[in-house]
């Protein structure tokens, strides 16, 4: 290729690279939620401890929404710089940590899988770093773009340490309703 492209077939592009992304991982993401049957309305969830940090349940719809957008627009800013140096490794690492998000929730929610989600996230927040720091390389926006997705995801670890502290006795656990609390 001899010809540079012009600035509105960059835009032309990443448009075009965003409109898939985004709807694609806000997709993805509302799936593992559902087949996890995450959320305030599971039965073995609602039994758990609560630590104090926990927010308002509302908000994880919010901000989990506001990342995959974030991070939507992130990958087709990278998707769309064709030919540049270190994209390839900047996908596949940002496609791996896809993964290990879609993962965590039924592992935490369907199998009850505190420890194991824990481990999970610490794995998401060393891969998320990495393809900041990569994206950053290809698209310095588009790294800034992953800082929301890093810092919300360290909370996250947080919280899932919280309840695993407070609730020793549901890791693992087996059946929907394995938690119950008597108040006397």
């Amino acid at each position: 290729m001899t010809e540079l492209a012009s600035p509105g077939q960059l835009r032309a592009a990443f448009l075009r690279w965003a409109l898939l992304c985004v709807p694609g991982i806000l997709l993805l993401g509302f799936l593992s939620s559902r087949i996890a049957g995450s959320g305030p309305d599971n039965p073995w969830f609602q039994a758990l401890e609560k630590p104090a940090l926990f927010p308002p349940p509302a908000t994880f719809g919010i901000v989990w929404s506001a990342l995959y957008v974030l991070m939507g627009l992130a990958l087709a800013m990278i998707m769309s710089a064709r030919g540049a140096r270190g994209r390839r490794l900047a996908v596949g690492v940002f496609l791996l940590g896809l993964a290990l998000n879609l993962v965590w929730s039924p592992l935490f929610f369907g199998l009850h899988q505190i420890t194991l989600a824990l481990g999970v996230i610490a794995a998401l927040a060393l891969l998320t770093l990495a393809a900041m720091i990569l994206f950053h390389k290809v698209r310095p926006l588009a790294g800034l773009l992953l800082l929301p997705y890093l810092a919300w995801l360290l909370f996250a670890g947080l919280l899932n340490w919280q309840f695993l502290e407070a609730n020793p006795h549901a890791d693992g656990q087996k059946g929907a309703s394995a938690v119950s609390r008597i108040a006397i």
